[in-house]
C-alpha cells in the first residue's frame, strides 16, 4: 500500500473507478515520458485502487451468494 494513498473506502464505485481510470492515463503518460520514478509510484496508487475495487467485487459476490441469487448456476468447484 502507498503511503500517500487517500482512504479509498469513503469514495462510490463510481469515484472510485474514475480515480483508477485517471491513475490508468498518467500512467500511460509517464510511460510515455520515460520516467521510471514516477510509473513506479503510479503502479503503487493505482494497485491500491484496485484492490479497493477487487474487494468489494468479492463483497458483492459473497453477500449475492448468500441471498441465493446463484441457483442457477452450477458449482463446478
Amino acid at each position: 500500500m502507498h503511503p500517500l494513498t487517500p482512504d479509498l473506502s469513503g469514495l462510490t464505485d463510481d469515484e472510485l473507478h474514475k480515480k483508477a481510470a485517471e491513475l490508468q492515463t498518467r500512467l500511460g503518460f509517464a510511460y510515455s515520458m520515460g520516467n521510471p520514478d514516477m510509473i513506479a509510484q503510479l503502479n503503487l496508487v493505482l494497485d491500491d485502487h484496485n484492490r479497493e475495487i477487487n474487494d468489494r467485487n468479492h463483497k458483492l459476490m459473497d453477500k449475492l451468494a448468500k441471498k441465493g441469487n446463484f441457483g442457477n448456476i452450477i458449482d463446478i468447484s
